[in-house]
């Protein structure tokens, strides 16, 4: 039996995880009391059942019976019962954001702003994000993104890398984004947006690539800046860090930033035995055409 433990913050995201389990076969139970966490296991182990797997909703919604969960799991070991803890998070404001946009309070909020109800929660939180065996940040997923990150773990049961960086294309005029952990500026390099046939592409045409990439600083950039981020990587994954933006700006985020974060993105997806997921995103590529520039 494959036994999870489906976990994290309120607002991350779990009980959109717990269905998608639902799907992949699991028997899920959400918000089951703590006290009747190892009689369950107990049943499913013991007896003749159809629970093969069994993924097991714990949150915030526990109160004060969530201070019971570690004396559970030091009882489910002195079972021998092997268990996995799945622990969904998101950055605070992306959980302040949701709530807002859901208009749901948060349970430990008490009456009090969201953002005292989050640190509440992550302070009793803490020592089940450190019993994890999983940590999805979800602050930049897509509901298909979560989705293919729990296949990955519990239908094809390749090895789970923690660390999820996004490259992230961006341009100064519409502001550095806020989430950003690295921000690198390729202004210097020349501009396509003053050649005029090449001004409506953008860097995902094969006719800016070209432009952007023959020139030698450009190259030059390029392999700074993987050496640098091969280098960094290790290092945050080693500080328990399981989100990196690495976002790189230009004017307006259309040609010259989405050109080298394209690059940067296809020599970091060929690297072997990479320790993290990967992911690319142009956030300001279609702005100049909204604005009819």
């Amino acid at each position: 039996m494959r036994f999870v433990i489906v976990t994290g913050m309120s607002g991350a995201g779990k009980s959109t995880a717990m269905k998608m389990m639902e799907d992949m076969g699991f028997f899920c139970i959400d918000n089951l009391p703590i006290p009747l966490l190892d009689k369950l296991v107990d049943f499913a182990t013991n007896f003749d059942t159809q629970m093969k797997n069994v993924a097991i909703g714990i949150d915030a919604r526990s109160g004060e019976n969530l201070d019971k969960v570690q004396d559970m799991l030091e009882i489910l070991k002195s079972k021998d019962v092997q268990y996995e803890v799945l622990f969904l998070d998101a950055e605070d404001a992306v959980l302040v954001k949701r709530y807002k946009e859901t208009r749901r309070s948060h349970p430990l909020a008490q009456g009090e702003r969201v953002d005292k109800g989050i640190m509440r929660e992550r302070q009793k939180m803490e020592f089940l994000k450190k019993e994890a065996d999983y940590i999805i940040d979800t602050s930049r997923l897509l509901t298909r993104e979560l989705k293919t990150e729990l296949e990955k773990i519990f239908v094809q049961d390749e090895e789970f890398n923690s660390m999820y960086v996004t490259i992230l294309s961006f341009g100064f005029k519409y502001g550095i984004p806020a989430d950003s952990d690295i921000v690198m500026d390729v202004r210097f390099l020349p501009n396509p947006y003053y050649v005029e046939e090449l001004r409506p592409k953008t860097g995902n045409d094969v006719e800016i690539q070209q432009y952007v990439m023959k020139y030698d600083e450009a190259k030059i950039f390029l392999n700074k800046l993987e050496d640098m981020v091969t280098f960094l990587i290790p290092h945050y994954i080693s500080e328990g860090k399981n989100q990196l933006v690495i976002s790189i700006g230009c004017t307006g985020g259309k040609h010259r930033s989405v050109t080298l974060a394209n690059e940067l993105y296809k020599r970091l997806s060929q690297k072997k035995n990479r320790e993290y997921g990967l992911k690319i995103e142009h956030r300001d590529i279609g702005k100049d055409a909204l604005r009819g520039k």
